[in-house]
């Protein structure tokens, strides 16, 4: 019932891409939901609430609830704070901040993942641009997501864009990973490295595209709750992320509303 490749990797038929598509769907109606939703005095807490009830009003579960013991719908990182973040009432959201939010959920079996990261009113100049850089280095990667091309061409379009654009942290031990009838899947997908090197792309797979960048150094810990990760020099953080499938068609972004074609159309071309 669930093809895998000889390297392990779950391909989908045209059928099956299609439950991925609605899990995905659902996943990105959330978050610009959420997107909208959050204004200084906000809690993360009060995302994730917004979050479970979007979620399950559309007949689907929450992937992170519950997914090894995680507490939440969503996971909230704010700042300094790079992933895995729990959301909480402690500390309402202040202007100048920056939250990533990071979503999950599950159609009939098969799982959509995806993320934005978000600025709270106004903010710095210099986070305004740590967004636009990591949102941009998420789309050359996912542009990379074309027959025949690999696995490790993913992370080097991902870094090669980063390091283009100024000096800035690519956390190493974080990344991406394949997604199906599980949220995480083989195989795990770095944003660095060089490219040509691993298997080869085809239609069918599916890939979570994940960069994460830091204003600083790529230097990261994790907190006493064991989960939420931090950057050590305490400069913010950014997290973009889409659920993709490679098609003979090229990339289809299963998480974006569009499919992805907007911001495709123009690297499509470049990323052969």
């Amino acid at each position: 019932m669930f093809k895998k490749n000889k390297h392990g990797i779950q391909v989908k038929t045209p059928e099956q891409l299609e439950k991925m598509r609605a899990a995905g769907l659902v996943v990105g109606r959330t978050l610009q939901l959420l997107r909208e939703s959050v204004r200084p005095g906000l809690t993360p807490l009060d995302l994730d609430v917004i979050a479970e009830k979007a979620i399950r009003d559309e007949g689907a579960i929450p992937s992170f609830k519950g997914y090894q013991g995680f507490p939440a719908s969503i996971c909230a990182s704010v700042n300094n704070e790079v992933v895995h973040g729990i959301p909480s009432s402690r500390r309402p959201l202040q202007e100048g901040d920056v939250i990533s939010i990071d979503c999950g959920a599950i159609v009939e079996g098969w799982h959509g993942d995806s993320a934005i990261t978000v600025p709270v009113g106004d903010v710095d100049p210099k986070l305004t641009e740590l967004m636009r850089v990591t949102e941009e280095a998420m789309w050359r990667g996912i542009a990379a997501l074309t027959e025949g091309r690999h696995l490790s061409d993913i992370g080097h379009e991902v870094e090669k864009y980063v390091r283009s654009q100024g000096r800035y942290g690519i956390p190493q031990e974080y990344g991406g990973h394949g997604i199906g009838t599980e949220m995480h899947m083989d195989p795990w997908v770095a944003n660095h490295g060089k490219p040509g090197r691993g298997p080869r792309f085809e239609a069918g797979m599916c890939f979570a595209v994940e960069p994460m960048v830091n204003l600083g150094t790529d230097r990261t810990k994790v907190l006493a709750d064991d989960w939420t990760v931090v950057t050590v020099d305490g400069k913010a953080s950014a997290h973009f992320e889409h659920s993709v499938a490679v098609t003979h068609n090229g990339p289809w972004v299963l998480t974006a509303l569009d499919g992805g074609k907007e911001r495709l159309a123009d690297l499509l071309g470049d990323a052969g």
